[in-house]
């Protein structure tokens, strides 16, 4: 498998041509398939992959980690360039998500025009008239197969805490306000012929309850590698960790008892939890900024 960070919120030192954002989005090759995990929040991902020899066009199926909008409003873009790969979100109520604290609020939910134009044929909508249905989009209520042995899984064991870090993400709907509960979240798994490779997105359910998942579907397989973020920052504008020292270093001690080769991170983790990491995982962890390619 071959995976290439489109975007993420730094970039390669030798690559200033390459477009940065507070977004995510990876581009996987394997198994004579393409596929585009998360999409970021706009363009730069698909500029990014042009760039870099990536043909946006020939991607097979999208899968969006959750419905934040540094995640998945970058959906509109890739749908413009191609209008034949299947596009995966978990399935969910209709809601807004908000980030708040100390009195201060922001929307980082999807941009509700965006399932719209998913769901009608785009040239219909524009128009105001009845849409068509648009087979590129596929609400998943339980564990997909959506290639051979590419698993799209929402059951996320909660053995472990979530981050500490969600403490400052709130739902709004019809029910009120809320905690967000994170059912909109998905992770991702590849079966190759060696082992398993685990897809994170945000792992606001916690990285540790993914691995854990993944463990618990794939008992006595080898994680060859988890790639995403990881979600230990706190408030994102200070880059300060979610939780103390202590708990970031714990979280790295669990992570070596389960049977990990390496592990590829960047986006929320937040390099100060990062190097938090790295005290205790050592080579096994890696930085995966905006342009890196790494062969899995």
């Amino acid at each position: 498998m071959i995976v290439t960070a489109l975007v993420d919120n730094s970039r390669l030192e030798n690559r200033p041509d390459l477009g940065v954002e507070r977004g995510l989005s990876l581009h996987i090759s394997t198994m004579g398939k393409q596929l585009l995990f998360d999409a970021g929040s706009g363009q730069t991902f698909c500029d990014n992959a042009a760039r870099l020899g990536i043909r946006i066009q020939d991607v097979d199926a999208v899968a969006i980690s959750h419905r934040h909008h540094d995640h998945c409003n970058g959906v509109r873009h890739f749908i413009e360039r191609n209008t034949s790969a299947s596009v995966y979100f978990r399935d969910c109520e209709s809601q807004d998500y908000r980030f708040k604290a100390f009195g201060f609020t922001s929307n980082v939910g999807i941009d509700k025009g965006l399932l719209d134009e998913l769901l009608f044929d785009k040239g219909v909508f524009d128009k105001g008239l009845p849409g068509k249905n648009n087979s590129q989009l596929n609400l998943i209520q339980d564990t997909t197969e959506i290639l051979p042995n590419v698993f799209l899984i929402i059951n996320i064991n909660q053995k472990y805490p979530q981050p500490k870090g969600n403490q400052y993400l709130y739902t709004e709907s019809e029910h009120g306000c809320q905690h967000d509960s994170f059912d909109h979240e998905l992770m991702m798994v590849v079966k190759e012929e060696d082992g398993l490779i685990v897809f994170t997105g945000c792992a606001h359910n916690g990285v540790l309850n993914m691995v854990d998942t993944a463990v618990t579907l794939f008992p006595d397989t080898r994680i060859k590698a988890v790639v995403g973020g990881f979600h230990l920052v706190g408030l994102p504008v200070f880059n300060s960790i979610g939780g103390s020292k202590e708990d970031i270093r714990e979280i790295g001690k669990q992570l070596l008892s389960y049977p990990i080769d390496k592990l590829y991170t960047g986006h929320c983790t937040g390099m100060k939890a990062f190097a938090l990491l790295k005290e205790v995982l050592g080579d096994k962890l890696e930085h995966l900024p905006t342009g890196r390619r790494v062969d899995v």
